[in-house]
């Protein structure tokens, strides 16, 4: 029999968790964590078709694409490299076209390609920027990883009718919080290095984007979860170690 206490704990901390997962994976799968706002410039159109030509199916280089992002409101996420276009007219120059968005997926390769010390300058490899990026997406994946592994825990629970296993969905939601922090950490450590290097120019505004919130939002919803679980577990347990006694004695 579980007491209502435990039993609200865990069901408060179940919601917590799963608006968490919800946060992070779209925070995951978007491309507003870092944005970038440019003075307004009239773009000809055979410069504007050049640059999206350029972005979309050139060569994966750190420099061509953040220039570009620089100059054209680019947005930049853990997956995804965007930048704001004037829409393709017909036969007719618009005045004021409409501005599309064109996006561009980070392959898998790309992920582990080493960054230098001076984009553009293949030479000296930058370790720090290196891991940096690649701790970016691999820690939300694991993030992930660990909540769906704390559920699967937690039905089997269920099933066996044991409260013990609480514990360990606890500590596996407060190593998930840990890895959502580090996910944002590494993003803007990685993006100040970067603007070291190779910094925007005068005018470009840089900031951050909804997706990095909702990064950041899904950490201290991971980590009440976790305190939820650690705190039933553990009460739970001193409860049943006095009954135990009682009935002992």
């Amino acid at each position: 029999m579980v007491d209502n206490r435990y039993a609200t704990a865990l069901v408060i901390g179940s919601v917590l968790s799963l608006l968490a997962t919800v946060y992070l994976s779209v925070a995951v799968g978007t491309q507003h964590w870092y944005q970038y706002s440019c003075p307004p410039i009239r773009h000809e159109g055979s410069n504007a078709s050049e640059l999206r030509e350029e972005f979309i199916n050139g060569d994966f280089d750190e420099k061509a694409y953040s220039d570009t992002m620089f100059r054209l409101n680019g947005t930049l996420g853990l997956w995804w490299r965007c930048v704001r276009l004037p829409g393709q007219s017909h036969w007719f120059k618009e005045p004021d076209p409409k501005m599309e968005t064109q996006c561009v997926s980070f392959t898998l390769p790309q992920q582990f390609s080493p960054k230098y010390k001076y984009p553009g300058n293949n030479n000296e490899e930058d370790l720090l920027r290196t891991y940096l990026w690649r701790c970016q997406f691999l820690l939300p994946l694991v993030s992930l990883a660990l909540v769906f592994l704390s559920s699967l825990v937690g039905v089997c629970a269920c099933l066996c009718r044991s409260f013990t296993p609480t514990l360990v969905v606890g500590v596996l939601h407060l190593l998930a919080g840990l890895c959502s922090l580090g996910t944002v950490c590494c993003f803007l450590a990685g993006v100040d290095l970067l603007h070291q290097y190779s910094s925007p120019p005068e005018g470009v505004e840089g900031s951050l984007g909804w997706s990095l919130y909702l990064a950041l939002i899904s950490f201290p919803l991971q980590m009440m979860a976790a305190a939820l679980f650690l705190w039933a577990a553990r009460s739970h347990r001193k409860n049943y170690t006095r009954m135990t006694a009682y009935r002992v004695a």
